[in-house]
């Protein structure tokens, strides 16, 4: 049986790639670049957001869109390699795949950079939108018609209610287990090497 009507949404940084050391290195190098003290150690604990949320920790607010332009001008020759998949990230794709249904991917990252980390690790969702944070990932998961949003991070189950999608976290961002499940996601797994028998029973299950 297939389920044609199935779409299943991804975030990217720490939900299907560990970002981390990638970024540490980038704003390391930013950091030297700019002559601008940036604790990567810290930044990197708080991946999820914008990334202009974290440089204002560090740059005046008039710089903003001049040290972002740069961030992501930088990018990728230095973060893209250094990035790899998360356990069961190309499972999780192709468990959506095998079951008639379209994997997306709705990240914060910059649309252009996010493309180059999945090229990179040969990873091919029906579709990538950037740019878009909490809330305003609702836009593209009503526009495909996502029906579950799996993702790692408080903005992520922000986003699954906003479409009316179920939100299905996974542990291996900044928020553990418990906590993702205190912040009122449906489904907590420990990673995405859960997610295959987790969809197969989610389809088999009755619909009220």
């Amino acid at each position: 049986m297939t389920y044609m009507a199935l779409t299943v949404g991804f975030d990217l940084d720490m939900t299907l790639i560990d970002s981390r050391p990638g970024i540490h290195a980038c704003y390391t190098a930013l950091a030297e670049r700019t002559g601008t003290y940036i604790d990567a150690d810290l930044a990197i604990t708080r991946l999820g957001p914008p990334l202009e949320e974290e440089l204002i920790n560090w740059f005046p607010a008039e710089q903003l869109a001049e040290i972002a332009d740069l961030y992501r001008e930088m990018y990728p020759t230095i973060a893209i390699a250094a990035t790899p998949a998360l356990p069961g990230a190309r499972e999780a794709i192709t468990a959506v795949r095998q079951a008639g249904g379209r994997a997306i991917v709705v990240t914060a990252k910059y649309e252009p950079n996010a493309k180059l980390h999945l090229k990179h690790l040969g990873i091919a969702p029906d579709a990538v939108i950037g740019n878009l944070w909490a809330e305003q990932k609702a836009e593209a998961l009503r526009e495909y018609a996502a029906g579950v949003y799996v993702g790692d991070h408080q903005g992520d189950i922000r986003a699954a209610r906003a479409a009316d999608a179920l939100s299905v976290t996974v542990a291996t961002g900044p928020f553990g287990a418990d906590e993702l499940a205190a912040l009122g996601a449906d489904v907590v797994l420990a990673d995405l090497t859960r997610f295959p028998d987790w969809l197969a029973g989610y389809l088999e299950a009755p619909r009220a």
